[in-house]
């Protein structure tokens, strides 16, 4: 089993004569990620996917804890974690969490929806606007960006900007009720 986050300096133990003065090359070492983290940390990611699908999220949430404490730099598993703190209402955690993941993997538009939606979550509709512009033009083709787009504005009071997301929505989705209102709802 591995051992992660108890660390501590063994030359505070020693008398001050002692200490070494600088840190021994290997401690400095152990602190980098290693390829067989990265691969444990890929692993913990998937398997937090599979029980996050199949509704165990106090056990995914574990899963993408070891994966992120394995390999910090895991877009994957901060993702996911961010969506289960989403789900339990803990957006702020869920905002640094699709931060990262989003700085790790800029040219996806799901962490940028995913804060967006926590952002609308603790009201700050001009954070997720900016978002969903962004993402908007990652994927221009995904409806349920352009409609929390047209949430976003309307929450700004933008009603042209709201009306074009939610027409957007409708182009891409025609049968979709939420674009469809939105739409009815700023006199689209």
């Amino acid at each position: 089993m591995a051992l992660s986050g108890c660390s501590f300096d063994l030359g505070s133990l020693l008398p001050e004569k002692e200490k070494p003065s600088e840190a021994p090359k290997a401690v400095a070492a152990e602190s980098a990620v290693s390829a067989a983290n990265v691969s444990e940390a890929q692993s913990h990611a998937a398997r937090g996917q599979a029980l996050a699908k199949s509704g165990q999220t106090a056990e995914a949430l574990d899963a993408f804890n070891r994966a992120v404490a394995l390999d910090p730099y895991n877009a994957q598993a901060l993702y996911g974690r961010a969506l289960i703190y989403q789900s339990g209402n803990e957006h702020e955690f869920a905002i640094a969490d699709f931060s990262a993941a989003s700085g790790l993997n800029p040219q996806n538009a799901d962490p940028l929806l995913g804060r967006a939606v926590s952002y609308l979550a603790v009201d700050k509709p001009k954070e997720a606007a900016a978002d969903l512009d962004e993402a908007s033009a990652i994927d221009p083709n995904n409806a349920q960006v352009w409609i929390t787009r047209g949430v976003a504005y309307e929450r700004l009071g933008d009603k042209t900007k709201a009306a074009a997301s939610y027409a957007k929505a409708v182009a891409l989705r025609p049968r979709d009720d939420a674009a469809r209102s939105g739409l009815a709802r700023v006199g689209g």
